[in-house]
């Protein structure tokens, strides 16, 4: 599946802006996590773009995230393995949490899902300007557990089971998001 195909699915079930952007961010960070574990890029991307299809129509009830998403992406014809792996992302309907994600697209997904949110709170802090943020403003905000709470410190950690350190997730996340930066209405 190609990058446009997987966001005109996306659309189709997601009208909210910030819920798409986060989308994007979070497919260009699984690109550049494959590209370092010498994966499968388009499909990482792919994976990322996808991941919060049902997001709008199960109202944010956690007890359906994923599940739903695994069924609209497996009606839209999607490749059953991308489905499973956007179904499992919710690591509060998966047996052991997030300690039971053993495969390397899914450590990354819990990484990129969360990191996405920390940088794009960075940029805001920044006037929307990403191109300001650094690999420095991302540790010393990861440091701080109340600044961007929602993007969970231990799911973006798991990176480092896949061998790759904390600070070089957040370069390649950054180098990522700023190839998408204008997709992400962020300067």
């Amino acid at each position: 599946m190609k990058r446009e195909e997987a966001l005109n699915i996306l659309k189709k079930y997601v009208r909210d802006d910030k819920i798409l952007k986060h989308c994007i961010a979070t497919g260009a960070i699984m690109r550049k996590l494959a590209s370092e574990l010498k994966e499968d890029v388009d499909r990482w991307e792919v994976i990322g773009i996808l991941h919060d299809i049902d997001y709008e129509i199960v109202n944010r009830d956690m007890n359906r995230h994923g599940v739903e998403g695994e069924k609209i992406l497996l009606e839209e014809g999607v490749d059953e393995e991308i489905a499973r792996i956007v179904g499992r992302h919710n690591y509060h309907l998966i047996e052991g949490g997030i300690e039971s994600y053993n495969t390397p697209v899914e450590i990354a997904l819990q990484c990129a899902d969360n990191l996405s949110g920390l940088i794009v709170a960075c940029a805001l802090v920044k006037g929307r300007k990403l191109s300001e943020v650094s690999v420095n403003t991302i540790r010393k905000k990861f440091k701080e557990k109340s600044f961007a709470a929602g993007s969970k410190r231990e799911n973006i950690m798991l990176v480092e089971n896949l061998n790759i350190p904390l600070e070089r997730a957040f370069e390649l996340a950054l180098e990522g998001m700023l190839e998408v930066k204008d997709e992400l209405g962020l300067e």
